[in-house]
């Protein structure tokens, strides 16, 4: 649903997020005319499966849902690995690490949050990472 807002500025309250999509998306960014592809993960991928979507990007927003304690956990394992895997000397070149943003998502939902503003934002601080909080 965070994707399908970015490319449309419309909120689909309707979303299967068992569904993996790539949408490709133009935008103009500081007078540049910038092309997205965005990899929309299921979010149940094995190990191998991740790590070839962690290779295939160039940059990532790890999402997680402030409602959902265990979504957060995974984001420092992700965090972790995308590091990791873009170290390695087999993608060519220099070890640039690509951009990565921490992204708590269902602010909104106050009555059912299991992880607090001042979770996301240790772990941002800690792993020296942006965060956001968004609804």
């Amino acid at each position: 649903a965070l994707t399908v807002r970015f490319i449309t500025r419309r909120f689909i309250g309707d979303y299967d997020p068992t569904l993996e999509m790539i949408y490709r998306h133009v935008a103009v960014m500081d007078g540049e005319m910038v092309h997205f592809e965005i990899l929309d993960t299921a979010g149940q991928e094995d190990s191998l499966q991740i790590e070839e979507k962690i290779k295939w990007g160039d940059g990532f927003a790890v999402v997680y849902s402030v409602t959902d304690r265990c979504s957060f956990d995974e984001v420092m394992r992700l965090c972790f690995l995308i590091n990791h895997l873009h170290a390695s000397p087999k993608r060519g070149g220099a070890a640039e690490q690509p951009p990565v943003v921490i992204v708590g998502n269902k602010k909104d939902l106050q009555f059912d949050r299991m992880v607090s503003t001042e979770d996301g934002e240790n772990l941002s601080k800690a792993l020296k990472i942006p965060f956001y909080e968004i609804s």
